[in-house]
């Protein structure tokens, strides 16, 4: 088996993109991450589709986005893992390359949510989960599925609605300096209080939006990216799991248990300690589509101990020059969340990140390390993927 390496990135800007069609929206990607692949269309021999879908209007979006991106006649799938579809689709390509079936593959996520009204949107998100149990039967919404986290996490540790704030905060701090970002526009504490409720303790700037958007990447065998590139990024291991569908399944509402037996893998896998990760990657982007998200993360993935997630985020140190950077591209929650592409999108803005190509200088992290960790968490842990890129070739 061969590494693996980024050798190209594209995104597109995220928002309301009902000025072009789903195809259109995902050519802003691939076109960004071709030119800097320097490979043309026939080069890519397999292409995987991050997409969800069920709110526009494309049943086949694998195939429409081969036909328009000119990828066809090569081999593609369309991949659906709830909000970690991107990071399905990455996995896909990557072992599509990892196994030498192909030299060159990409990974595309795009969605387009704004195609239906939204509260249409907001029933298809709730129905994420043990649909007669928990939407049918008690009209449980994602919001509300995470606000039960949240409010675990207040009676077990002491968090604050203040805590949650910073987490916002920060998001839109960084979001403001991001020219793809969703929201481009800085909040203060006052008016992250004041904002409307949705699902208590959660309000409107603890969730992220409804977003439209796309993001690619081309990967390369270790040969291929020779050939291509001087500056790969390596993707020095991922790991996997899944949970429950049925929340009454599980027994603790302050941590995702997916997410951290994915973290644990890559960990085993890289040779990361375990009581201290943060001292081994640089920076992170994680799966804050509710503030609360963000917090437990910390957690999950070891930057910070069982009940401490919360001192990270009231103490700034997941700011650039902190203990541990995170979301510094404004994260799910102003960066934008279009369900099929954050996966991806994820991974385009860390392998910028490690090769100091973020889009503004005050969202650049200090690369000591040369490694990078994605967290993608599809549903409310249903699906977790966790990957770890690396300017260092893995074995070295």
């Amino acid at each position: 088996m061969t590494n693996v390496a980024v050798v190209g990135t594209g995104h597109s800007k995220f928002g309301s993109r009902t000025d072009v069609t789903l195809q259109e929206l995902a050519w802003e990607a691939v076109k960004q991450a071709l030119e800097e692949a320097n490979v043309e269309q026939k080069n890519v021999k397999y292409f995987s589709v991050g997409n969800v879908g069920t709110w526009s209007a494309e049943p086949l979006p694998a195939i429409v986005v081969g036909e328009y991106c000119n990828l066809n006649p090569s081999g593609t799938m369309r991949v659906e893992a709830a909000c970690a579809s991107g990071s399905a689709a990455l996995r896909d390509a990557y072992l599509a390359v990892k196994s030498g079936e192909v030299d060159i593959a990409m990974a595309v996520g795009v969605e387009q949510m704004h195609q239906s009204p939204n509260l249409t949107v907001v029933e298809m998100i709730g129905r994420a989960g043990n649909y007669f149990w928990e939407f049918e039967n008690f009209g449980l919404t994602f919001p509300g599925y995470y606000a039960l986290y949240a409010t675990a996490y207040m009676s077990k540790y002491g968090m604050k609605e203040e805590d949650l704030g910073k987490v916002a905060i920060k998001a839109h701090h960084y979001g403001a300096l991001n020219p793809y970002a969703h929201f481009q526009k800085e909040i203060t504490m006052e008016e992250y209080l004041k904002s409307r409720p949705v699902a208590w303790p959660l309000k409107l700037l603890d969730s992220s939006p409804i977003t439209d958007g796309a993001a690619a990447v081309v990967l390369a065998s270790e040969e291929m990216a020779r050939k291509l590139t001087d500056s790969p990024v390596w993707i020095e291991a991922q790991g996997v799991a899944s949970g429950t569908a049925n929340l009454s399944r599980r027994t603790d509402f302050t941590s995702i248990e997916a997410a951290r037996i994915a973290a644990e893998q890559v960990y085993r896998r890289a040779g990361i300690n375990m009581d201290s990760p943060w001292k081994q990657i640089d920076v992170a982007d994680v799966h804050d589509c509710f503030t609360i998200a963000e917090i437990v993360a910390y957690e999950d993935l070891r930057f910070a101990k069982r009940g401490e997630g919360m001192l990270l985020a009231r103490e700034e140190q997941t700011y650039v020059g902190g203990r541990i950077p995170v979301n510094v591209d404004g994260g799910l929650k102003a960066k934008g969340h279009p369900i099929g592409a954050t996966g991806v999108s994820m991974a385009v803005s860390l392998t910028r990140q490690l090769l100091y190509r973020a889009p503004h200088k005050s969202m650049q992290a200090d690369i000591k390390n040369g490694r990078a960790l994605a967290h993608n968490v599809g549903g409310t842990g249903h699906y977790a993927y966790v990957t770890l890129f690396s300017t260092r070739r893995p074995g070295t």
